[in-house]
């Protein structure tokens, strides 16, 4: 899930390596990108509406039928995106009781650590809490290439260990699931 629409963004270098690290390892991922779908403001929820439109339509399906969620957030002011939180709140029962591996990214020092702790609250209230661990990608126009190839090999070993949890959520909830869920 791409936070950034910017014409400029570095958050499709950013998804599209963690897809395929994720792909690599066998699981299906689908890359929500706000800006593929142009979102209007939020009015109404899914389940609020009465006949939706085909974007939304797919946005739900997405979210629906995954089993996790790696957002992919930029920092902007010391927070996440207003283009993710808009595309986030579109969906809350679609979340629930599955994890999320949050992956924050800056041009700065600091890999967008604040954005991520902010969007850790914002999941918890959606029902799908964070692994402990959370990626931050400091100076990311320094990490990737032109063509989203991965320069810093730093990085290699960070998001195996990232993933290797995020995994173990994946499994423990997804079996958690299948015994039926709290309410």
């Amino acid at each position: 899930m791409l936070g950034s629409v910017r014409q400029d963004r570095n958050g499709v270098k950013v998804g599209k390596w963690v897809a395929k690290k994720i792909e690599d390892r066998g699981h299906k991922t689908m890359l929500i990108d706000p800006m593929e779908l142009d979102l209007p403001i939020l009015d109404r929820m899914y389940k609020e509406m009465k006949d939706p439109e085909p974007k939304f339509q797919k946005l739900h399906e997405m979210i629906f039928s995954a089993d996790g969620y790696v957002p992919i957030t930029p920092e902007y002011n010391h927070t996440t995106s207003a283009a993710l939180k808009n595309t986030l709140d579109y969906c809350l029962e679609e979340y629930f009781f599955k994890p999320s591996a949050i992956v924050s990214y800056s041009v700065g020092p600091f890999g967008g650590i604040n954005a991520a702790q902010h969007l850790r609250q914002i999941f918890a209230e959606l029902g799908s809490p964070s692994i402990p661990s959370s990626l931050q990608i400091s100076k990311v126009h320094e990490v990737f290439d032109e063509n989203g190839g991965l320069i810093s090999q730093e990085y290699e070993k960070r998001i195996e260990r990232f993933l290797d949890e995020f995994d173990w959520y994946l499994e423990a909830f997804k079996n958690q699931r299948t015994k039926g869920i709290p309410y």
